[in-house]
């Protein structure tokens, strides 16, 4: 056995780095992956981050990409655009009450009772249906608002996202306003038969 000198203590370092050359060469025989797998591009392995769909955090964990709320506020903006164009739900309601209040008017019935029966609830119906769509964009938006609040904290919500919910918030609230008018007959109501 040798005594302990600098050229031992040398040879005992190379042998122990021999031993983890070929530890890390089983583990690598082994998995059948790259021992270290953060290797640059010149080396050819792509690292983890590239290889997921997804990025992951600080503590591997996959971080949320914020598709779910860009789609959101994407659809709160539509439903705002559709509550005040009165989509084609609101057309076909109009258009049955229409029928509706045709079949039940007699032929012998006021004009006022006929203009109620057959516009009047025609034109409540289509505001009903662009009132629930103004709604539906107002709640929709809102989510999309408030969701980073219960997210991951510290990743912010994206520009854009936050902008287009704006916008489904705004045309929700004004198709919500306009909704309620027509309703109400405040805007655009019957005219009088007299």
């Amino acid at each position: 056995m040798a005594t302990k000198t600098a050229e031992g203590a040398e040879a005992g370092t190379e042998a122990h780095k021999d031993d983890e050359t070929v530890a890390a060469g089983t583990t690598e025989e082994e998995t059948g992956a790259p021992a270290a797998a953060e290797e640059t591009d010149e080396g050819g392995a792509r690292t983890p981050s590239e290889e997921g769909d997804e990025p992951e955090g600080a503590a591997g964990e996959r971080v949320p990409s914020g598709v779910g709320q860009g789609a959101g506020a994407v659809v709160s903006a539509a439903l705002g655009l559709v509550s005040l164009s009165g989509g084609w739900i609101g057309t076909v309601a109009g258009a049955r009450e229409q029928l509706v209040g045709q079949l039940r008017t007699s032929t012998g019935a006021s004009v006022a009772t006929q203009l109620k029966e057959v516009y009047g609830d025609a034109w409540h119906s289509t505001a009903l249906w662009a009132g629930l769509f103004a709604l539906a964009a107002l709640v929709t938006g809102v989510v999309v608002l408030v969701r980073p609040a219960f997210g991951v904290p510290g990743r912010p919500q994206a520009p854009w996202i936050r902008s287009v919910a704006w916008a489904g918030v705004s045309l929700g609230v004004i198709g919500l306003l306009l909704a309620v008018l027509k309703y109400s007959d405040a805007l655009l109501g019957l005219p009088s038969a007299g």
